[in-house]
């Protein structure tokens, strides 16, 4: 599997940006995929991931209700609405996918990973 991410960049707090993501995979089996984002100095947390058949979706506490994950099944594409951003925000995003559905939060489960894309939320 190869992702690529696009759509970071520069954004006052309080705006919206919409991250994607490109699969380029076998179109079988079961399959998810997530956002994870690393800040400076911190380790990677997960944002949000969703499975692809079934649509179903998890979120980190820190984004529920700013953050939203989305898929084009025909495009093989995931997106990650985000609105209201803050400066605690800031990070490189990337987004993963795995041939599971199980543990959708969990870093360690993820096989396959995209570059980063950064992501600045000014004060």
């Amino acid at each position: 599997v190869q992702l690529q991410a696009s759509g970071g960049g520069l954004v006052q707090a309080g705006g919206s940006l919409r991250l994607s993501c490109q699969a380029f995979r076998r179109t079988f089996g079961s399959y998810a995929m997530a956002w994870f984002r690393q800040a400076p100095g911190k380790e990677r947390e997960f944002v949000a991931a969703i499975t692809w058949s079934g649509g179903s979706t998890l979120y980190a506490n820190s984004v529920k209700g700013r953050f939203t994950i989305s898929k084009d099944n025909a495009a093989n594409t995931v997106y990650l609405q985000m609105n209201s951003l803050k400066p605690e925000d800031t990070a490189v995003y990337y987004c993963a996918a795995k041939y599971s559905t199980m543990k959708l939060g969990d870093e360690l489960d993820y096989n396959y990973w995209g570059q980063g894309t950064q992501v600045t939320v000014s004060s």
